[in-house]
């Protein structure tokens, strides 16, 4: 039986959706590492703090360190609600804010990661380690398969993301993906302009889920 050449099927055009007009919550990744340069911490205090001054929902890792702890602690500043999920080996290694608005402890990694998808309606994505980059992919993985189909933001400070969005470009240039996948994902310089694409950036249209194959 000869091979389907599903190269040449139409794709739609997911711009056709709709913007996500219930917007109440946005999930945070980033990084917990105490080492890195003032200018994140910077990024990440303002990008808190514009969170709750748009009246969304903070839900982020819980973690008491790092971009995640300063991102909690400024939305919560500004007078927002930051909600933790972190798996509870966590929680006994004392890894986690106390402080937050509410804080919900998982069996798993697993389920850290798809309570914080499920409670969110969209994803913004600061600069971080494995763990960061890893969340990142895998929510842009699920949005692929039609599983997530809110706005995903990558806030590029200071090029930060720029080696793995020239390898999300290769990856397009190779056809390891279309090249409709490339609206999966927005990219911000700063967190005014990451918080404007979350709340502008259409729904993703779950029947391009089709087209997940190449």
């Amino acid at each position: 039986m000869t091979k389907p050449d599903v190269k040449n099927t139409a794709e739609p055009n997911c711009q056709l959706s709709t913007v996500n007009c219930q917007l109440t919550s946005v999930c945070v990744y980033c990084a917990s590492s105490t080492q890195i340069d003032e200018k994140y911490f910077r990024a990440a205090e303002e990008l808190g703090t514009l969170i709750a001054q748009h009246g969304l929902r903070l839900v982020t890792g819980a973690g008491r360190l790092g971009l995640m702890n300063t991102v909690q602690d400024a939305a919560l500043a500004a007078g927002g609600e930051a909600v933790g999920v972190i798996p509870t080996f966590m929680v006994k290694e004392g890894w986690h804010h106390t402080g937050l608005t509410q804080l919900i402890e998982t069996a798993s990694m697993h389920e850290r990661k798809q309570t914080m998808a499920n409670l969110s309606d969209g994803v913004i994505a600061l600069p971080g380690g494995c763990g960061t980059m890893e969340e990142l992919l895998e929510i842009i993985t699920w949005k692929q398969l039609g599983l997530y189909l809110n706005p995903i933001v990558i806030l590029n400070i200071d090029g930060f993301y720029d080696s793995l969005l020239e390898q999300l470009k290769r990856a397009l240039d190779d056809n390891f993906m279309r090249a409709i996948h490339a609206d999966i994902w927005k990219v911000a310089t700063t967190p005014a302009e990451a918080v404007e694409l979350l709340m502008t950036t259409p729904v993703w249209d779950k029947s391009i889920r089709k087209f997940a194959a190449i």
